[in-house]
């Protein structure tokens, strides 16, 4: 079964980071862009960050940049996201996603999708 499975939420305080993995099965990574998203309650599903392929070219929203650093180790077959000086702002449950060769910010244009990892930023 082809797959991609996200860890590492959980609550962190404001200022704080936290890191999170994804990790594929049944396929291998290195052929895909793969891209974090995020849904805050009330609101609709929105691009995070992606990086693609062979190059590693990366690209972050605007909300995030600076703060968050997107990462892949290939013979983990496995992306992850550090995020850095979170804010409350930052709460949202984190999806990755997949998609053959190149990045893309559209939910629709996604290969493979996980089931997402709850991320709470408070005090």
């Amino acid at each position: 079964q082809l797959q991609v499975v996200e860890s590492g939420g959980g609550l962190a305080q404001p200022g704080g980071s936290l890191r999170l993995s994804c990790a594929a099965s049944g396929f291998t990574l290195d052929s895909y862009a793969v891209g974090w998203f995020r849904q805050a309650p009330g609101k609709e599903r929105e691009g995070v960050s992606c990086i693609s392929t062979s190059d590693g070219r990366v690209n972050y929203a605007g909300s995030v940049k600076g703060r968050f650093t997107i990462s892949r180790d290939n013979a983990k077959n496995t992306v992850y996201l550090q995020m850095t000086s979170m804010k409350p702002e930052d709460t949202a449950v984190y999806y990755c996603a997949a998609r053959y060769r190149h990045c893309s910010g559209l939910v629709g244009d996604m290969d493979y999708w996980g089931r997402g990892t709850l991320v709470t930023v408070s005090s």
